[in-house]
């Protein structure tokens, strides 16, 4: 799994809103929507790398559009 560090989970968010996601609901974690994926993000600074990384992969990106995005 890839490890993506440092990332803040605001990034996050606006990195996957970019890449056509949207937030369907917001609490202690954030979860996301394009309509066939779901993803949530944990409301940590900074994320945890190994989460970040499964987050990516979750959303079907590769870390280098990931870090485009950001």
């Amino acid at each position: 799994m890839p490890k993506i560090a440092g990332i803040n989970h605001l990034l996050a968010v606006r990195a996957l809103e970019k890449a056509g996601f949207w937030i369907a609901r917001q609490g202690k974690h954030i979860v996301m929507t394009n309509g066939e994926r779901i993803v949530t993000i944990p409301r940590h600074n900074p994320v945890n790398a190994l989460t970040m990384g499964g987050i990516v992969k979750d959303a079907g990106l590769s870390e280098a559009e990931f870090r485009k995005l950001v």
